[in-house]
């Protein structure tokens, strides 16, 4: 169960000064197929498709990044996902927050074996993805029961693991709102208030997008102070 004053990762609570140096929005194990852009099958793209990943092809790979398919799957890479965090941990890293959430296959067991085969602390989040990624379940399921599912995965664990999760998201956002999105905002914010987990936002491609999701996460009762909006190098020109 989430501890007031403590950092719950994949392996229990830890202080807060023993987060060290953290990486705060990164994915370990992920599958973002479900986000993919169909070719034209008479594009010169499409036969590119389904190539392996190597050096001739990396810069199509960069510029094009979901056209790929094996580029939005990262489910098979286990040893190079744990070697890849004793690197990171051997050059002063500490902590890591893993942002997969349901519609991006989440694998809290997975979280669990990197963190203790690496050394590196590691926790994971709870909640839902993007509108195009959310399930006919999803869809109907009343806020109030999202919200439930998101404090169970905090104060009891996710399923039947026994691996709880402290924090809330990446909770995935389009623009304009969806109504399931608006749905899964509304109950991530019962959930913050109900557990005191913060709240990490993968907000819409619009300058306008933070500001109406906040308020929408306020109205359901989390505390701004708990909010955090990734990717808002995306949203603004500061130079």
């Amino acid at each position: 169960m989430a501890e007031k004053g403590m950092i719950q990762t994949v392996l229990g609570h830890i202080k807060p000064e023993a987060l060290g140096r953290t990486l705060c929005h990164e994915h370990l194990h992920i599958d973002s197929g479900s986000l993919g852009i169909e070719t034209d099958p008479c594009s010169h793209h499409h036969s590119k498709i389904n190539d392996p990943i190597v050096m001739k092809n990396l810069g199509w790979i960069r510029q094009y990044p979901y056209y790929h398919k094996e580029n939005l799957s990262i489910v098979d890479e286990s040893e190079a996902v744990v070697e890849e965090m004793k690197y990171y941990k051997a050059n002063g890293g500490s902590s890591i927050v893993d942002n997969t959430v349901i519609g991006l296959n989440p694998n809290v067991e997975f979280l669990k074996k990197v963190s203790e085969q690496s050394g590196v602390n590691i926790i994971a989040g709870t909640g839902f993805y993007v509108d195009i990624t959310h399930s006919d379940e999803t869809r109907k399921t009343p806020a109030e029961k999202l919200a439930s599912l998101m404090e169970h995965d905090i104060i009891s664990g996710v399923g039947t693991s026994g691996i709880h999760c402290g924090v809330i998201g990446e909770i995935g956002c389009s623009w304009p709102l969806t109504d399931s999105e608006r749905k899964v905002l509304r109950a991530a914010g019962m959930a913050q208030e109900h557990t005191g987990c913060p709240i990490i936002i993968h907000p819409g491609r619009n300058p306008k997008s933070p500001a109406e999701i906040l308020r929408i996460l306020m109205e359901a009762g989390a505390k701004a102070d708990q909010i955090v909006i990734s990717h808002l190098d995306s949203k603004y020109s500061f130079f």
